[in-house]
């Protein structure tokens, strides 16, 4: 997935930590954009993040048993296994 959306967007910087042994392998990949993969990743997480926020508001009104919510996320779990099996 690729959010162009962002290229609008005032950018700041951020530092991380990360074993010296991996940067030595990154940088052996000058091909890749490093911080374009990490800002891809964290966009990925933060959506994420969101629908399970969305998810746990709307299930928190739920009237629905433990084992009713248990039965629901395992035929959910089946119908995305599916899903990324077709893919």
């Amino acid at each position: 997935m690729t959010n162009v959306s962002y290229l609008r967007t005032k950018m700041v910087s951020i530092t991380l930590s990360i074993p010296e042994e991996l940067k030595q392998k990154m940088d052996k990949s000058k091909f890749i954009n490093w911080s374009a993969l990490a800002r891809e990743s964290f966009l990925k997480k933060m959506e994420q993040l969101e629908i399970l926020d969305k998810l746990e508001k709307d299930f928190s009104k739920s009237e629905l048993t433990d084992e009713e919510c248990l039965k629901l996320g395992r035929k959910l779990r089946r119908i995305i296994s599916e899903k990324h099996k077709r893919a």
